[in-house]
């Protein structure tokens, strides 16, 4: 994966690419990108609407992807279960900083 910045960006969980613009920022082709839409990898905000558009959490998504399948070699149905593992695994950890953060300080 190919990625080129002309400028710096902070992700916004609000912030939103259009398909040519992941795609750019990606190194990927929107037909690659359209194909991991079909196959569940990734979702558009809006998959009825007429343009795509992607949240920022998307493209941490397909950067994980691409890394997945480099490093790897996975078929796009094993990266869907890897990714479904690894969001599950960061939400538990989560879950633990929350619950640590919570404990008294005399317990900790």
């Amino acid at each position: 994966m190919h990625v080129e910045h002309s400028e710096d960006f902070w992700l916004h969980e609000h912030y939103e690419f259009s398909m040519p613009e992941l795609a750019q920022l990606t190194g990927l082709s929107e037909a690659e990108l359209h194909s991991w839409v079909d196959e569940g990898l990734i979702t558009p905000r809006d998959p009825a609407a007429a343009e795509w558009r992607f949240g920022a959490d998307r493209l941490i998504t397909v950067q994980r992807i691409c890394r997945l399948r480099k490093d790897f070699e996975l078929e796009p149905q094993s990266l869907g279960l890897v990714l479904q593992l690894l969001e599950r695994i960061q939400s538990l950890e989560t879950q633990i900083r929350e619950l640590q953060a919570k404990r008294p300080r005399i317990l900790r």
